[in-house]
């Protein structure tokens, strides 16, 4: 057989075999967007309250001005007062407003203090832990030491929802951390509190508004964004790197 003819035969099979095996499957997508919407989701209400509260303050004062005129002109110096007030509270409304946008919406690069971003975290879910019987506390000591504020809300935040979940009672939680030059070392821990001090409230009250979180929802992200973890039965520890901030300086809102 001539080699023009082998040529369309070999060619021929090897598109026969390209055809018979299966096409490439696409990558799934990682369950670290499920995790980070299991995040909100249980932090919703939280967030839903600190925006309302201060939308309700501008609207407290708007009316409380607005009987006042009803009831003739008051002085200028006194509704100059209540017009700066009114000012002032709609700063903090959209300054609030900001803050949960960016839960939702966060700058990748963005850098914050250690503490400062783990308060965050802590400030945000502490009344309603406080429902469900459990003692949030804050103990990264202060430092220069900076981190992605992205990481420690989705990480600090999952790790905490995650092991109360699993408490599944009224439980005492921490956050520690050591810190070294290139990394900080973030220790969440959970204990149970004493029988006598959990109240029948607190019982009742341990249910969370969404599903539950699971340490393969605190897993997904940390592998989403390269952070090393590692879980024992009452606590996480995370080994969280030093960021440098490459966003520049913003002009707040007036």
């Amino acid at each position: 057989m001539s080699l023009a003819t082998q040529a369309p035969t070999a060619a021929a099979a090897a598109a026969n075999t390209a055809a018979a095996q299966p096409a490439p499957a696409r990558r799934p997508r990682t369950s670290a967007e499920s995790a980070r919407y299991g995040v909100l989701r249980r932090l919703a209400p939280a967030l839903k309250h600190d925006m309302v509260v201060n939308l309700q303050a501008v609207a407290m004062m708007a009316e409380v001005l607005n009987a006042r005129l009803e009831k003739g002109m008051p002085p200028p110096a006194e509704l100059e007062r209540s017009v700066s007030k009114v000012n002032r509270l709609a700063r903090d409304a959209v300054m609030t407003c900001l803050k949960v946008a960016a839960w939702i919406a966060p700058s990748e690069d963005e850098s914050v203090r250690l503490r400062e971003g783990v308060d965050e975290c802590v400030a945000l879910l502490r009344s309603g832990f406080n429902f469900r019987g459990c003692i949030l506390s804050n103990l990264v000591p202060e430092t220069e030491f900076e981190a992605s504020r992205v990481v420690l809300r989705h990480l600090v935040a999952a790790s905490l929802l995650s092991l109360a979940d699993a408490a599944g009672g009224p439980s005492e939680l921490s956050v520690t951390a050591d810190i070294s030059p290139g990394f900080a070392v973030i220790t969440v821990r959970c204990a149970p509190r004493p029988q006598e001090e959990a109240s029948l409230l607190d019982a009742i009250a341990s249910e969370p508004n969404y599903r539950t979180l699971e340490w393969a929802d605190v897993q997904a992200l940390a592998l989403a964004e390269g952070v090393e973890l590692f879980r024992t039965q009452d606590q996480i520890v995370m080994r969280v790197p030093r960021m440098v901030a490459t966003t520049p300086l913003q002009i707040a809102p007036l």
